[in-house]
């Protein structure tokens, strides 16, 4: 082999690593559950399974619209669900457990500059160059442990639910999503608090910069990132 045929071999190694999809057990594991199984009416409305997200496809690894948990983090939100039903509100979930390969996917549609399509919707005001200088995009993230969960309240009203106003759309970019904000309706306000609050006293901490978001304090995977499938 000639050093240009080397040099070639080299690039397609470095090539086929790069785009090959992170390899992960295929099954789910026995510390993780469905949290629908746990959390007794938990509505479930998995984003990323579908188009309905700030990507606009279906991301990698969601192959079933499952809400999937460590069985601390389900139980912990079954707690939660408990408590709320004494005042006829619910939770609903966006994302739960999410595989690393989705993490990959997001860090690549976010380096793609040119895909801007549902900029309109998810990030109006913010350059996408800036998505993770900002926080909103990272190469890591704490779903893919397990433990972390985005969702929101609803009302519940006969076999129906509606959503509560949170002020903005589940995945909005912007400083109006922070918990903190105080441009959004005093209503949104209540009830980013009132969500707030249910989610700590079950042992879930919030991020500054999403009301949707919270972790379990004490994750029993808080080093590892998993990747299974969801199927």
């Amino acid at each position: 082999m000639n050093l240009a045929m080397r040099a070639a071999a080299a690039v397609g190694s470095v090539l086929g690593a790069v785009l090959t999809p992170p390899s992960g057990p295929a099954a789910m594991p026995a510390e993780f559950v469905d949290a629908a199984s746990v959390v007794e009416g938990l509505v479930v409305d998995m984003r990323y399974f579908g188009i309905d997200n700030f990507v606009g496809r279906r991301i990698d690894g969601y192959e079933q619209p499952l809400c999937v948990l460590t069985h601390q983090a389900a139980a912990a939100l079954a707690r939660v669900q408990r408590e709320l039903a004494a005042r006829d509100l619910g939770l609903k979930v966006f994302d739960c457990y999410r595989p690393t390969r989705a993490v990959g996917h997001f860090v690549r549609w976010a380096r793609d500059i040119a895909d801007t399509k549902r900029k309109g919707e998810y990030y109006p005001d913010i350059d996408k160059r800036d998505l993770f200088q900002l926080g909103y995009i990272a190469e890591r993230s704490r779903h893919s442990r397990g433990s972390t969960v985005d969702l929101t309240l609803v009302r519940r009203v006969g076999a129906a639910t509606v959503d509560l106003d949170m002020g903005t759309p589940f995945d909005f970019f912007s400083p109006k999503s922070w918990p903190s904000d105080r441009s959004v309706s005093a209503e949104a306000q209540a009830n980013r608090a009132l969500l707030a609050a249910a989610m700590r006293r079950s042992g879930f901490r919030s991020y500054d910069k999403e009301w949707w978001h919270f972790t379990l304090d004490n994750e029993p995977f808080p080093d590892s990132y998993f990747d299974f499938p969801l199927r």
